[in-house]
């Protein structure tokens, strides 16, 4: 849902997604002088709660003295920037946000100038698009504000896992039990196949009488012996098929089919692997499409997979079942599969991030491919942000590596483009910030291990590309893989959005904490002209006016 309003001269624009509010303000530049920042009150009508958005930062005359890890209500200590966002909205609630524009001093603040906006967050389930991010973000201030230093295994009562899942776990294992007997059937995909919680779940399906198959990645260890072992363990066996052809490749599907007698009716897909890694660690999303057709491509698809056919066979095959569609897509919901005989879906992928007008928005876990980093340096949207788990693929070290980081660096200067790259907070040294730990349930991807993309999200045309597939030339030709991608659809562009700038917000900070001196205190809200560089010719200025929808 979005929402613009102007009192007087303060414009405020706001996106909801389910968890997630984005605002963003805008003051002509001759009503900025002496602008101090911005308040943000908000009403929870459906809670029945209301108070002020807390800030990390405060000023140093008024500061008041509290421990690292505290939060300072922005009535006293404002945001000193164009745009923030509430990353503690709850689904479904209505809310009235009202934000102030401040000018006084730090002791007396006073009311420049004010504007409220009435807007209710999105559910996960909604229309024909279902959207469940995990929370993908252990190594936070608010996980240890929870749970202090302890994995997720040491807290009582699961409540860390119940967390970090945001919803994600609860909503595939009610994808699964709402299964009856006698009507429905799954038909699932699966990488990572050896969470023994989800297949205790499939197993209690299966002796209800549902319909289950599995095909699932055997094709090298350790996963190929970890994948056997959990479904032995679970009693699947009988109902599962190994894929194993070729050696080279993955099965890097995840994906669930629901039939309803015989015919697919929705699909379960995204980028979380059913591991525990996958739904509770590294930052993932799982996406439910309810449309006939879509799921109908799926199955398709997945009866391939169970034959377990050579690659030529299976190229051909995936590429009669899921053509290329048309660039830009046509409204509505399309699919790509992989593998494919050719580099075509990923040159489509940069054809389409090349198209964007107005913003671009992707996540890159294993390195960014050269044709998007062509996009990046060519592109004319004037607004292109990248959240990477790191700079490069993963890659020894040496004059390679040094090259592809270069090559990152040097896009990383463009004013156009924002990236961020994993990291957390290790160290109690930094004052006022608390040392943050990972989770642990993680090996290879620590942090983001989402696979979409962005264009135009907050455009009257939006299209969001997700799926299992990275963008690079393993998930095209070689990888069994699966995209959907969703045109004009507001509702999915906003919940993308919003949970797209939480992880770049949070790991772009994290990652600006490293080139800190960790003796030198953090820097108190300043009382000079902040706010200069968000206007001109500035990245402040580009982001400004993306998020407020201004034009000046």
């Amino acid at each position: 849902m979005r929402v613009t309003e102007t009192n007087g001269a303060l414009k405020v624009h706001a996106v909801a997604g389910t968890y997630v509010v984005l605002l963003g303000f805008d003051l002509p530049h001759k009503d900025c002088d002496g602008l101090l920042g911005f308040s943000i009150h908000r009403l929870d009508r459906t809670g029945n709660e209301a108070g002020f958005l807390q800030g990390m930062k405060a000023f140093a005359e008024t500061h008041p003295g509290l421990p690292p890890g505290s939060q300072f209500s922005t009535r006293a200590h404002p945001i000193q920037s164009f745009q923030w966002a509430d990353y503690t909205a709850k689904p479904g609630h209505d809310y009235t946000y009202t934000i102030a524009a401040l000018k006084g001093t730090p002791a007396d603040l006073t009311v420049h100038a004010e504007t409220s906006v009435r807007i209710t967050t999105e559910s996960p389930e909604g229309g024909t698009h279902d959207v469940y991010f995990n929370r993908g973000a252990a190594g936070s201030q608010a996980y240890v504000r929870r749970f202090g230093d302890r994995a997720p295994d040491k807290v009582p009562n699961n409540a860390a896992f119940i967390w970090l899942s945001r919803g994600l776990n609860e909503a595939l294992e009610d994808f699964v039990r709402s299964s009856e007997p006698g009507r429905h059937g799954l038909r699932i995909a699966a990488y990572e196949f050896h969470y023994a919680p989800l297949l205790a779940v499939l197993k209690d399906a299966l002796k209800r009488g549902v319909d289950i198959k599995i095909v699932y990645d055997a094709r090298k260890d350790p996963l190929q012996k970890a994948n056997r072992a959990a479904v032995a363990k679970a009693g699947l066996k009988q109902v599962s098929f190994e894929r194993r052809e070729p050696k080279s490749a993955i099965s890097h599907n995840k994906f669930i089919i629901k039939l309803e007698h015989g015919r697919p009716q929705s699909v379960w897909t995204g980028g979380t692997n059913f591991s525990q890694g996958g739904i509770f660690g590294h930052s993932n999303v799982a996406h439910v499409v309810e449309e006939k057709a879509v799921a109908e491509k799926f199955l398709a698809y997945w009866e391939e997979l169970a034959k377990d056919p050579p690659m030529k066979e299976m190229k051909a095959a995936v590429e009669a079942i899921s053509p290329l569609p048309p660039n830009p897509p046509p409204e509505g919901t399309s699919v790509i599969f992989s593998p494919r005989a050719s580099l075509d879906a990923l040159n489509w992928y940069g054809d389409l991030a090349m198209s964007a007008k107005d913003g671009l928005f992707t996540t890159f876990a294993f390195g960014m491919n050269d044709i998007f980093k062509n996009v990046y340096r060519n592109s004319s949207a004037p607004f292109r942000v990248a959240l990477l788990e790191k700079k490069t693929r993963p890659m020894r070290a040496g004059p390679a590596r040094d090259a592809a980081e270069k090559d990152i660096q040097s896009l990383r200067k463009l004013p156009q483009n924002l990236f961020a790259v994993g990291e957390f907070i290790r160290t109690n040294a930094l004052d006022g910030w608390l040392k943050e730990r990972l989770s642990g349930l993680n090996k290879n991807v620590q942090y983001v291990h989402n696979k979409f993309m962005l264009v135009d999200p907050l455009s009257d045309d939006p299209t969001v590309a997700a799926g299992s597939a990275n963008f690079s030339a393993a998930s095209t030709t070689t990888n069994d893989e699966n995209m959907v991608i969703t045109r004009g659809n507001l509702r999915v562009a906003d919940i993308y959005l919003g949970e797209f700038m939480r992880l770049y917000s949070h790991f772009a900070f994290r990652e600006s904490l490293q080139w800190r001196d960790p003796k030198r205190p953090v820097k108190p809200l300043r009382t000079d002209a902040w706010w200069r560089d968000y206007f001109g010719k500035t990245e402040r200025s580009t982001r400004r006016r993306y998020f407020a929808r201004s034009e000046v």
